[in-house]
This record gives structure tokens, C-alpha cells and sequence, in this order.
């Protein structure tokens, strides 16, 4: 287990993403499904896996695969013409901790005396430990080291006592303490769940007579559906040609407590998303032009790291009166290195996918806007790479607050001890990264960066979590 988490603290990574679908007409979904996912694709590129069944045909049938790497690599056009279902759920991962093998993508799908589950989850829990001790000594026999699976079994167990699947889902939410967003393909109905904070991103949309879960809208953009609305922090969704959507929403708690992965906004949804009725494009704009309001510098030119500091970095643009510029010249053959599962393999990436545009940069006052700096080699390396291109000053603004705290609900962010602002003040860092001035978004934005209607989790930057953290570190030995 030591190993596992010595591994974890040298990396820092996203969410999951997931996506559920259900044509009412008895058409085949797999297809869209590798869409859904493709466009998905950011929130995890360690593994991805499609599982579908047949309404029409043998109940409980499910077929599934599943592989390492991304979508457009582990699905061929004959494995997904294999992929037979009107029904089915889909899943890219980035694993917070642990190991990353095959055996742990997902979905996963259980076959149990009441039929069959395949389920897709983005999220953490932090009492993985004690639900899996509970479920060992019931004779739970487990297949992977994925907190996932807990809630597979919870849900299996529990409906043996209840009347349907749905009702199932909620009695096991009873026992969950963390992040979740769900969804669940079961031979007849495909359900979606949300914890009652609001932690992961949850969009039900529509196309013709089929009906879409999915992580964010832009999934739903891509295969020409339309947003019906947000799944409710707290609510069970069930959708059937029984009913069309069902909504239980005993799970529900005051709004005040709801508590969103500000990151959502910040870094990993796509800007063409919109959670929670607030648009990411315009979340992003609002921190850029909050950081030239609150930190403002004179230069010639603001650029943005691509890609997540791009909307920032015009938001300070517009701000300022200072022109927006392109910096950097991006490889879009290579992966995001925020999730590269090794900071050796996260260093030397950052070349391979940045080269500075010389003549863009060659004797200017640059500010340069970036999401985040956990570590702080990633940004000494590109303030590096634009004083090498003959940039005259770089001046960073970064449109998130200093992490000073780890995340336990599905943001791979580390010990406190390799965060670079723990025990450090602003000087400290900018000096360590090496650029002219360093300035953060200020904590107070956050709620105004949303539009100030949303209970958002600041865990990461105050130490508190809306939810009580493990006594134990345990990001180590389970991940989603």
C-alpha cells in the first residue's frame, strides 16, 4: 500500500467522465455512446469501456468492452459493430491513485440473482475502507481496487429488499460518504445519481425518442441531442419508455450545502460546457477579468497556457485593453500533461507538447495565465521556454487560488507536502518558477466567477471540506 501511495503523490490528475443512453425506438447505441465518449475524452485518457444490452432480447445479457488508452484507439468499427443494444453506459477514467490496468476501467457490470447492473462512476468516496470491510465480511469476493465497485455491490446487495432498481440506488446512497456521479444501465431503465453535494457534474439530454446521461453538455452537442436540464445534487433519475423520467429527490439537501468542484469551472470541463446553468466559457472570463482587476501589470501581450488558460487569458485581455496573443504552439497529439500518471513523464512531455512562438514573444512584456500551479515544474519549465523564445518579462496570473490542501473526492490533488504554496508565500513561488511577478485569483472570486448562485467545495485551498475528510489518507489503495 506504501507504494501505491508514494506513486499517487507524485502525480496530479482529473475526473472521470460518463455517459448513458437509452433509445426508446430499440436502435443500437454504441455508436453514439463512442461519441459521447470521444468528446469526453479530457476528463480521462487512461482507459474507457462501452457496455450494452438488448431491451428486446434475453434479460440480463449485457455485452461490454473495455481497454487502456483512448477511445479512438481502443474501439475498432468491428468491436463496436459487436456492441449490440439499445440500452448501454460508457466511461473514460484518469485514476486518482492506485493502479491504472484494465482490470479497473469501467464500466462494470455485475451479474447478481436479480439480473445484471453496468455501471459508470465519476467521483471518490471517502469511506471506501469501511464499505469494503462491511462487504468482505458479507463474502463479497472483489475484482478490482476500485471504490466503484463497492457501490455496484451496495446496490446489488440492496435489491434484494426493495421493489426496484431505483429504490436500491437510494438505500445504497444512504451508505456512500464522498463524490458520485452515477450511471447505471439495468436490463429495462437507465438511471442516473448525484451525491447530495454536487461534487461531479451530472446533464440529462434528449434526441428524438433516446434519452442521455451524460458528465457535461458538450457530450450531448456532439451527437446532435438536445439539454433537457441538470441532474439535482442529491437526485435519482430513472428514465424508461414506461414513464420517460422519474425523479426521486429524498436524497436532497439544502442548497447551502451544496458544495461543486469549483475545478469544473476552473480546468476540466470543456468551455462549450454548461453545469449547473453557469457556462464554463463565461466562468472563465470572469476569472480572467478578475485577475486584471485585482493583480493587474503593464505589458505588451497576455497569453494563455493552452488549453485551459486560453479563456482566462482573453478574459484578462478584454479587461485590461492589453491585446490577447498566442504564445505557444500546441501538439494536439499528445495528452494532457495535468494527467500523465508520472511527474518524470509529466516533465519531459512539456516540450514535447509546448514550443514557444519566437517572433510572437521575442522582445515583449508577456503575462501568461494558467489554471492552476500544484508542483510548480510544469510552470518553471514554460516561463523557461518563453524567456528562451526572447521574451523580454514574463509576468504569471494564474485563475485559481494557491492549493494548499489535498482533495479526497476524485481531484488527484496531493499531499500537502508536494504542493508547491504549502509553507511558501507568492514571493517564494515566483521565484521558484522563475517568472517577474506571480499573482492568484483571489478566494473571495469564486462564488462571483459562478455567478454567485452556486454552493461550490474550496476544499483544496481553505482545509474545509464539506464533507469530513479520512482520518487516514487512503487516495492510495482506492480510486474510481
Amino acid at each position: 500500500m506504501n507504494d501505491i501511495r508514494t506513486e499517487n503523490y507524485k502525480r496530479l490528475g482529473e475526473e472521470c467522465g460518463v455517459f448513458g443512453m437509452y433509445d426508446f425506438d430499440g436502435g443500437d447505441v454504441a455508436g453514439s455512446i463512442y461519441y459521447g465518449l470521444v468528446s469526453l475524452q479530457h476528463r480521462g485518457q487512461e482507459s474507457c469501456g462501452i457496455a450494452v444490452s438488448d431491451t428486446n432480447g434475453p434479460k440480463g445479457k449485457v455485452v461490454s468492452y473495455k481497454d487502456m488508452g483512448l477511445v479512438n484507439e481502443a474501439f475498432t468499427p468491428e468491436i463496436l459493430d459487436g456492441l449490440k443494444g439499445d440500452i448501454g453506459v460508457g466511461h473514460v477514467r484518469y485514476s486518482t491513485a492506485g493502479s491504472s490496468t484494465r482490470e479497473n476501467a469501467q464500466p462494470l457490470v455485475l451479474n447478481y440473482v436479480k439480473g445484471t447492473l453496468a455501471l459508470a462512476h465519476n467521483g471518490n468516496l471517502v469511506n471506501a475502507p469501511e464499505l469494503r470491510n462491511e462487504l468482505a465480511y458479507t463474502g463479497a469476493i472483489f475484482q478490482t481496487t476500485i471504490d466503484s465497485e463497492l457501490i455496484a455491490y451496495l446496490i446489488a446487495r440492496d435489491r434484494l429488499e426493495t421493489s426496484s432498481v431505483e429504490e436500491a440506488v437510494g438505500k445504497a446512497m444512504l451508505k456512500l460518504r464522498g463524490a458520485y456521479s452515477l450511471v447505471i444501465a439495468s436490463p429495462r431503465k437507465l438511471i442516473g445519481a448525484r451525491d447530495p453535494y454536487g461534487f461531479k457534474p451530472l446533464v440529462i439530454g434528449r434526441r428524438e425518442n433516446t434519452y442521455i446521461l451524460a458528465s457535461e453538455t458538450c457530450a450531448l452537442d456532439t451527437i446532435g441531442a438536445t439539454f433537457i436540464r441538470d441532474v439535482e445534487p442529491g437526485e435519482i433519475v430513472t428514465i424508461s419508455p414506461e414513464f420517460g423520467i422519474r425523479s426521486d429527490k429524498s436524497m436532497c439537501i439544502e442548497k447551502e450545502k451544496h458544495a461543486r468542484c469549483i475545478f469544473e469551472y476552473i480546468y476540466f470541463s470543456r468551455p462549450d460546457s454548461c453545469i449547473d446553468g453557469v457556462s464554463v466559457y463565461d466562468a472563465r472570463i470572469a476569472a480572467g477579468r478578475f485577475l486584471a482587476k485585482d493583480s493587474p501589470v503593464d505589458a505588451d501581450m497576455v497569453v494563455g497556457v493552452p488549453e485551459s488558460g486560453n479563456v482566462a487569458a482573453l478574459g484578462y485581455a478584454l479587461e485590461s485593453g492589453i491585446p490577447y496573443g498566442q504564445a505557444f504552439v500546441k501538439n494536439s497529439y499528445v495528452g494532457r500533461t495535468f494527467i500523465k500518471p508520472k511527474q518524470k513523464n509529466r516533465e519531459s512531455s512539456v516540450q514535447v507538447k509546448l514550443n514557444a512562438l519566437k517572433s510572437a514573444v521575442e522582445g515583449k512584456r508577456i503575462i501568461m495565465i494558467d489554471d492552476s500551479i500544484v508542483r510548480g515544474t510544469t510552470s518553471d519549465r514554460i516561463v523557461r521556454m518563453l524567456r528562451d523564445a526572447g521574451a523580454k518579462e514574463v509576468h504569471m496570473r494564474v485563475s485559481s487560488p494557491p492549493f494548499l490542501w489535498p482533495c479526497y473526492f476524485g481531484t488527484d490533488v496531493p499531499a500537502r507536502d508536494q504542493l508547491i504554496a504549502y509553507n511558501r508565500n507568492v514571493d517564494d513561488i515566483c521565484k521558484i518558477i522563475g517568472a517577474d511577478s506571480l499573482a492568484y485569483l483571489n478566494i473571495e472570486r469564486l462564488e462571483e466567477m459562478v455567478g454567485g448562485k452556486l454552493g461550490i467545495c474550496k476544499g483544496c485551498f481553505t482545509g474545509e471540506y464539506p464533507v469530513a475528510p479520512p482520518i487516514e489518507d487512503i487516495r492510495g489503495d482506492f480510486e474510481r
